[in-house]
């Protein structure tokens, strides 16, 4: 048997362990992320998806491992307070120097909370959340490429194009460079000034999100600058440019909470995560860590906001507006921007589902491609929250209905588990609340996220109006997962026609229905959509409505189709219309 190291040699050794297996689970990340340019050469779609999700898989299996390591070498002191202090104090010495190292922190923090279980902070053996700053080291951009006008826009952003790497050859390389700086000079005639563009700085390394490739950066002039990404398609005749987007709000539709996560494969992920949260200032950090993968880092961001924005907040939490969940309980803060959601101890007799099948529904929409039309929902376990921050009715409905992931403990309040989602207004409220014509946009936003959730094998199953909400970019997203099923599990079926007056008096349905038994005729008559809605829905989105529509989605997707769903539509330019 080996010698016992002594107290200090032992702590520098567990941390060097934990220091060595992120530097393995980084490696292997960025492995992953590297092979999305090749998939794109090859236009291999179904190699990026399994990509996707392991590479969401990987953070989970290095702790697991991680654990079970460091469980052998501590043997009886796998929970002693002091060794762990000890093995932090190390682990903060090793990591110090290097990049990234807030993400290195949080590794660390994800092996002490599945040792120890916390329940809120234990400072003494984690890096406490409030004082994680990923970008306040950050300043010097060493990973953009600067490319000055010199005179003519075309040959600007040809150069720009040519930049990017690819075995595949271009479709029409002069042409796709001539329209990247019409819609460039497009725009900057649009905002009403004269705008002359100095220079353009890209981020050096392509953004691959499933079929898509997205050179992303900023054009600026003198005392002005605007978003830059385009957009870029490989077709079998070649690469060719598929849109351009230079407003704010087309930019954060791309970087959404409601996609999936991008495979780009930065050397230092804070510096270009500053770059773009300059690009898109109103979105928030947790969010743009989040969507290009680092979801740990993401969440760790998303409580540090949280929990910093409580400390000068004077609002209470109260339960969120809209309906009472049959699943889950609702709340949020009026003045931060997200929702929680807890599942209730019990559910009503028409839900036919159990705790775990919720679990298991958010897990599955965590790894899928969520097309734009799903919201990122953050799972997390033990947080400590003062009482005092509850309204009464919603501390009582948590400690009746969700007792069983919420407790009492003194003056605080315990949620053992819950989901962080951006707060979104539900859209049956919004539909009483908007404008005709803003009613009318997200009437045809309905059928569309509809439509783009069975493109990517998804039927939302309650297609209830207060299931979908509305971001502050107007488009209609699906939050509730408890009756979601994949698209290819599903029966559509035309209703049968009454063989006699009998069948039509009965209270009851005459005819037999399967639990996988879909009839699309009669999603209309739950909506309850006014007469000028209905025929709007109706007019552009009635085939929704028919079980010939979806029977021919679900061909194409046993096909092995893929059904591209874009974060883009209004910008496409004229050259990939001939795609």
């Amino acid at each position: 048997m080996a010698p016992t190291p002594a107290p200090a040699a032992l702590a520098r050794e567990c941390a060097a362990d934990a220091v060595d297996a992120f530097e393995r689970y980084n490696a292997e990340f960025r492995a992953i992320t590297r092979r999305a340019p090749l998939h794109f050469e090859e236009r291999d779609w179904h190699s990026s998806q399994r990509d996707a999700v392991e590479r969401i898989e990987l953070y989970g299996r290095y702790v697991d491992r991680t654990v079970a390591s460091l469980r052998l070498r501590l043997g009886g002191e796998t929970t002693d307070r002091g060794r762990w202090a000890a093995i932090k104090d190390d682990f903060a010495r090793q990591i110090d120097a290097l990049p990234d190292a807030e993400f290195r922190k949080t590794f660390f923090n994800s092996l002490t909370r599945t040792f120890f279980g916390t329940v809120g902070v234990s400072p003494e053996i984690e890096f406490v959340a409030l004082d994680l700053d990923p970008l306040a080291r950050v300043a010097e951009y060493d990973f953009l490429t600067d490319y000055p006008n010199r005179g003519s826009l075309q040959l600007l952003f040809e150069e720009v194009l040519s930049a990017f790497r690819c075995k595949a050859p271009w479709r029409d390389f002069e042409r796709s460079g001539r329209y990247v700086a019409e819609e460039v000079e497009r725009h900057c005639q649009t905002v009403g000034e004269n705008r002359a563009v100095e220079r353009v700085e890209m981020i050096r390394p392509a953004f691959y999100q499933m079929t898509r490739a997205y050179l992303v950066g900023r054009v600026t002039g003198r005392n002005w600058q605007m978003p830059l990404v385009i957009a870029l398609k490989n077709t079998e005749r070649g690469v060719l440019v598929d849109a351009v987007m230079t407003r704010d709000a087309d930019v954060s539709v791309l970087f959404s909470f409601t996609r999936s996560y991008f495979h780009v494969d930065l050397e230092r992920v804070g510096k270009a995560l500053l770059f773009l949260h300059q690009l898109m200032p109103h979105k928030p950090v947790s969010e743009l860590f989040t969507v290009i993968g680092r979801a740990k880092q993401g969440k760790t961001e998303r409580y540090r906001e949280l929990f910093r924005h409580l400390q000068t907040a004077t609002d209470q939490f109260v339960l969120a507006p809209g309906e009472r969940g049959l699943v889950m309980v609702v709340f949020t803060l009026p003045s931060f921007d997200v929702v929680f959601k807890l599942i209730r101890d019990r559910f009503p007799a028409q839900k036919n589902i159990v705790r775990d099948d919720v679990l298991r529904k958010y897990e599955f929409v965590f790894k899928h491609d969520r097309a734009g039309r799903l919201v990122d929902a953050q799972e997390f376990k033990r947080l400590r929250f003062p009482r005092s921050l509850f309204e009464t009715t919603l501390l009582d409905e948590l400690l009746s209905e969700t007792a069983g992931s919420v407790h009492a403990d003194g003056d605080d309040l315990i949620i053992e588990h819950c989901y962080i989602e951006r707060r979104m207004t539900p859209l049956n409220i919004y539909l009483r609340e908007a404008s005709p014509d803003d009613c009318a946009l997200a009437v045809l936003e309905y059928g569309q996220a509809i439509r783009d959730l069975a493109h990517t094998n998804i039927f939302a199953g309650d297609l209830l109006l207060k299931n979908f909400g509305v971001t502050r970019n107007r488009r209609v997203i699906f939050y509730d997962y408890d009756e979601l099923c994949l698209v290819t599990d599903c029966r559509f079926r035309e209703l049968p026609q009454a063989q006699s007056d009998e069948d039509e008096m009965r209270g009851e349905t005459w005819y037999y229905v399967a639990d996988n038994d879909v009839f699309p005729e009669t999603f209309i008559n739950f909506l309850g959509f006014e007469d000028a809605m209905r025929e709007v829905f109706l007019k552009a989105h009635g085939e929704v409505l028919t079980a010939e529509w979806w029977r021919g989605v679900q061909e194409r997707l046993r096909a092995d189709d893929v059904l591209e769903v874009l974060p883009y539509g209004a910008h496409r330019v004229r050259v990939a219309s001939s795609a």
